[in-house]
């Protein structure tokens, strides 16, 4: 059975209709417009990916706090600064399909359990390193949402008391010291203090570029690995508090910035290795790459409307 999955960004909009194994069977993608006229681009978005198929639901996810129901977006500063919006009756009133909402890093996290990395367990944490730090837990292989719904917002937890100021308006937050901010902010530090590689890309881009970042790194340069090295080992040490908490048998690291892959995730292993409880005593968990697409949004948003029905295949 076919479901659409919707991914809601603050830029872009991706959805598509899912098969019940994972596959994207049609797509589409829109820029994001302003306020509540995202609610009549998606189901025109909808509409048009109906049209073809016959899903059975629609699941759409949302970069904010959902509430336990799945029906309020509590808030969403990334749209149009969405606060308390029931999203789900929004939608019911221009779609005659089943909807559910969640929480975007939910979905994707669902998505690798289901269809990626973590399909061999059941306890699972997935990190999303993207220009924040986003997180999901999979708990006896379903998500988990905590009392009120807004579990899993592991980018909010404090690992530097009284340090940087975060958008959340606490201080000390993981997603300042390993985010794709974050990031920028090491790499813009060492080109500040040791020039090399880092400082001349500043000099001919005029700023620290993806793809500039991205070569660097693959041609050994020591100032744009060791910025890798500054923030996997505040993820790696952050992943060894969640063990203490939470004992999964995998983390997932996914998200933009974890495409670098091994010189990333190397020192997140090395800090998580060495700065965990009873590392010679207990099983501890995995850290592997997450093999889902920038589709894992949309695809787990499909498949968790589809299970919402009794319909996990």
């Amino acid at each position: 059975m076919h479901a659409i999955g919707i991914d809601i960004g603050g830029t872009k909009i991706a959805g598509g209709v899912v098969s019940a194994d994972g596959r994207i069977l049609t797509q589409q993608r829109i820029d994001t417009p302003a306020g509540e006229d995202v609610i009549d681009a998606v189901a025109q978005m909808i509409a048009e990916l109906s049209s073809d198929h016959e899903p059975v639901a629609v699941g759409i996810a949302i970069p904010g706090f959902v509430d336990l129901t799945r029906e309020t977006v509590r808030i969403a500063p990334n749209i149009g600064g969405w606060v308390n919006i029931p999203v789900a009756q929004l939608f019911a009133e221009r779609i005659d399909l089943p909807i559910l909402i969640d929480n975007d890093a939910n979905a994707a996290g669902w998505a690798e359990h289901r269809f990626g990395a973590g399909q061999d367990v059941a306890h699972m944490t997935m990190l999303t390193i993207g220009t924040g730090l986003g997180g999901a837990i999979i708990a006896s292989g379903e998500v988990f949402r905590g009392g009120f719904g807004s579990a899993a917002e592991l980018g909010h937890m404090c690992v530097h008391p009284g340090g940087l100021e975060c958008s959340c308006g606490a201080r000390g937050c993981i997603e300042q010291y390993a985010s794709g901010r974050a990031l920028q902010r090491y790499a813009h530090e060492r080109a500040e203090r040791d020039g090399g590689g880092l400082a001349q890309l500043i000099a001919d881009a005029g700023e620290i570029t993806a793809a500039g970042f991205v070569a660097l790194v693959e041609s050994g340069d020591e100032g744009a690995l060791g910025s890798l090295v500054d923030l996997g080992t505040e993820l790696g040490t952050a992943c060894a508090i969640l063990q203490s908490v939470l004992d999964p048998e995998l983390f997932v690291i996914g998200g933009g910035v974890s495409a670098v892959g091994a010189p990333l995730l190397d020192p997140i292993r090395a800090a998580f290795e060495s700065s965990v409880s009873a590392r010679s005593s207990r099983p501890i968990a995995r850290i592997e790459l997450a093999e889902m697409s920038g589709d894992a949004g949309l695809i787990g948003a499909a498949d968790l409307a589809r299970a919402s029905l009794g319909h996990r295949r």
